[in-house]
């Protein structure tokens, strides 16, 4: 499965920019997607984790200079990020020849050292893209329940068995803990990590109480937040920011905290199957998080995602503010093929007074439900923020 919405998105950055960088996870697809690419033009591939790869790059301006006709694809790039200051000197020399696109097309995971060498030194010359697992918009209604349980990760959504799918969720987040994050630089222990991502997990969609979090992991809250940043710089965590305007109501300043991939939710808490899933306290919170991530994909670039909560407790899931619109679109998630909406989420619309309403919950019909809301699935409701 190709990530059917991004490839648009990747023709038109390459063709616009020198340097287009593809960040996400490990294990999301970024390389199946840029071998994609590469067959569409003529390009050359290296995995800057292959040490006869890397071998090449001896005399890396001497190497790339002689692949200036093609688009070059690094891969793993965050193992090499010196190589950046070759690459500005490349870029700007090409472009002084008329040759300012589509020069170099990067992979590497979201890592804290990538980001700030890039920013350093290709500065107003790379267009940053994001994979993410697939959501609901892409895989189509017939796969949401098992997008729900597996997550979106490819190997993990397309395993021939539930026990397939949750042995390599397994492998995926101790491979992380063991090896990947401290590859990248922080030397934490795997098992304290292990610990605070399971908490995140427990309490999926909650108020971030970075208080407690540091009370049951012993340490102070400033390690608690740089945990959290790790997590989030990776793509593994959203942290989800409250919506504030001038209002006289009281409104919370804590972030919502989600595991983005909700099959590593179910893993890291040990839920196996469907039938577990809906008996596990967790399972309204993870098809929540599945929903928010699939519905931010589908949104155009630029959109703003916010939630809204007053202190005594009305709430909106998920607030909107699309390009090119003047008010926010409000939408609450329910789980269910029956949503009834709450007292609270009439008086959080009358404070906010939205451009459109929606509940997105996981039936299949779309009808109003309320004045002024409408229901939708959210596959349909996915469709529609693609389009806007």
């Amino acid at each position: 499965m190709i990530p059917r919405r991004l490839l648009p998105t990747l023709g038109s950055a390459l063709a616009e920019s020198p340097a287009v960088a593809l960040l996400g996870p490990r294990q999301v697809g970024k390389t199946t997607l840029a071998l994609e690419v590469a067959r569409s033009r003529p390009s050359v591939y290296l995995d800057l984790q292959s040490d006869a790869d890397r071998a090449k790059l001896s005399d890396p301006e001497l190497y790339l200079s002689q692949h200036a006709d093609k688009l070059v694809i690094l891969d793993e790039i965050q193992r090499t990020p010196e190589l950046f200051r070759t690459l500005r000197g490349l870029i700007d020399a090409g472009r002084r020849k008329g040759k300012g696109t589509g020069r170099f097309f990067v992979l590497g995971s979201a890592s804290i050292d990538l980001l700030k060498q890039s920013s350093e030194t290709l500065a107003g010359r790379i267009r940053y893209l994001e994979l993410a697992p697939f959501d609901a918009g892409e895989v189509g209604p017939a796969r949401v329940d098992a997008l729900w349980l597996r997550g979106g990760f490819p190997e993990s959504l397309l395993a021939a068995s539930d026990a397939a799918s949750l042995r390599w969720r397994a492998d995926f987040i101790r491979s992380y803990l063991e090896r990947d994050i401290p590859q990248l630089g922080p030397r934490i222990p795997a098992e304290t990590l292990r610990r605070f991502w399971t908490m995140l997990a427990h309490q999926q969609g909650g108020l971030l109480n970075a208080a407690s979090l540091a009370r049951s992991l012993a340490v102070d809250g400033k390690t608690i937040a740089s945990y959290l940043d790790l997590l989030v710089d990776l793509l593994l965590v959203r942290r989800l920011t409250p919506w504030h305007s001038n209002t006289r109501k009281r409104l919370v300043k804590s972030p919502k905290v989600y595991v983005r991939d909700g099959g590593l939710v179910h893993a890291l808490l040990g839920v196996s199957d469907r039938e577990a899933l809906l008996a596990h306290p967790v399972a309204g919170a993870s098809w929540e998080g599945m929903a928010i991530e699939s519905i931010i994909a589908a949104c155009p670039a630029e959109t703003e995602a916010n939630f809204f909560r007053t202190s005594t407790g009305d709430e909106i899931d998920l607030l909107l503010k699309l390009p090119g619109h003047r008010k926010v679109w409000a939408v609450e998630i329910k789980r269910g093929s029956a949503p009834a909406l709450e007292r609270g989420f009439h008086v959080a619309r009358e404070v906010v007074r939205p451009e459109r309403s929606f509940v997105v919950y996981s039936g299949v019909d779309r009808y109003p439900l309320a004045d002024g809301v409408e229901a939708a699935s959210l596959p349909d409701f996915c469709s529609q923020l693609s389009k806007e």
